[in-house]
């Protein structure tokens, strides 16, 4: 089958998709988008989460099919996602999760090729203060928390380390303590709160 969808900003379309490939195999392997990680193929992990009409979820859970004509953010994108974000006003909510009208965000395309490959972007404030606070160790589960922890600070600015251990808590890092990464997230709220 064909499967048309948007894909930071960008109308994608993947051909020859059979019925069990998932959201995850197509990202990675035909549309060239490797930030999402392959770990655990079962959704335990959070490794490989994007956000799917603004809502994260596990793309090695999610059928390729069902994508067909919806809007996919992958921590490639996080950066224009971010400043297209902060630009149109919107401190959170911008693909209509909670406040922004999805025809509204819609209209958003990213720049360049940064979406695509990450590369050459200036950060989001999310991925710098994971930098920042050293957060990131072997960056394998890096990408996935980038995006949770993208999808909370949209929703809510000033979110308690219950919120932050809520939204995080389907991703696992088999490096760290957690500390650094609550730290990340806890900054990158500090300096959104300061930029209002």
């Amino acid at each position: 089958m064909r499967v048309n969808f948007t894909v930071n900003g960008r109308q994608q379309e993947a051909d020859d998709v059979w019925e069990g490939e998932s959201l995850l195999y197509v990202l990675r392997e035909r549309l060239g988008l490797p930030g999402s990680k392959n770990a655990c193929e079962q959704g335990e992990c959070g490794s490989c989460t994007v956000r799917l009409d603004g809502v994260p979820v596990c793309a090695c859970l999610v059928a390729a099919g069902q994508v067909e004509g919806r809007e996919v953010v992958t921590v490639e994108g996080l950066a224009d996602f971010a400043r297209q974000r902060a630009e149109h006003g919107h401190g959170g909510c911008a693909t209509g999760a909670c406040g922004t009208p999805l025809q509204e965000a819609r209209r958003w395309n990213a720049g360049g090729t940064d979406s695509q490959t990450g590369e050459g972007a200036e950060l989001s404030p999310v991925q710098q203060a994971f930098i920042d606070a050293g957060a990131v160790q072997c960056g394998f589960c890096t990408p996935g928390l980038l995006v949770a922890a993208d999808e909370l600070l949209e929703r809510n600015g000033s979110p308690s380390d219950a919120d932050i251990r809520e939204a995080l808590s389907g991703n696992l890092c088999r490096c760290t303590g957690y500390e650094k990464i609550l730290d990340a997230v806890r900054l990158a709220a500090a300096r959104q709160g300061e930029a209002v």
